[in-house]
């Protein structure tokens, strides 16, 4: 598994292409990626979003039409890509997929596991692959993602901390923005975020 990372516009969202088995996952395609997708994927299957904010979304369209590839999106926030809410003017795009909650997809032997945790956003996600979590704006290093955004929900935030910290494993994290951690590097930040919203 190679896991390559590159901050894409001005809010430096991280962009993953995730490869495994010859085939590339691509993560969260932000502002302007499409060069360094096309210099750095060989054989990409899928476009896989976090959730639905624009600088995660904003090459949706650009890379699937390049490519010929499906969106998969979380449904609760899959308004987001075609509507363009914040006004930012992203060309919008359409979900192929609409994930719903947790839900698992086989491709080609290589399983993704969609972990539902709102808060963020209504269908705030996190993308496991291989023992690998891609948290979004879900958990960074040391924090967690903004729940004062119209559509967020600092109750459902909360709920979502309850849920990753029920899990009994360790997990590699690698956020939306910012550094690469652990789950168990983020349990004390996690416990104070729960004390604090």
């Amino acid at each position: 598994m190679d896991i390559k990372i590159k901050p894409m516009g001005e809010y430096q969202t991280n962009c993953y292409i995730v490869s495994v088995d010859e085939k590339d996952f691509i993560i969260d395609p932000g502002v302007d990626a499409m060069p360094w997708i096309k210099e750095n994927a060989k054989n990409p299957v899928v476009i896989l979003n976090t959730h639905g904010h624009f600088d995660h979304v904003w090459s949706n369209n650009e890379v699937s039409r390049e490519f010929g590839l499906k969106i998969y999106c979380p449904k609760d926030d899959a308004f987001m890509l075609d509507k363009d809410p914040y006004g930012f003017g992203m060309t919008p795009s359409t979900a192929d997929i609409l994930v719903d909650g947790d839900e698992e997809f086989d491709f080609d032997g290589t399983v993704v596991k969609y972990h539902f945790f709102p808060g963020h956003t209504p269908g705030c996600s996190a993308i496991e692959i291989d023992g690998n979590l891609f948290t979004g704006d879900f958990i960074f290093k040391g924090t967690i993602g903004r729940v004062d955004f119209p559509f967020s929900s600092p109750t459902n935030m909360k709920e979502s901390i309850k849920k990753v910290l029920s899990w009994d494993k360790d997990i590699n994290i690698f956020p939306g923005h910012g550094e690469n951690t652990t789950l168990k590097n983020e349990v004390h930040s996690l416990n104070n975020w729960l004390n604090y919203l």
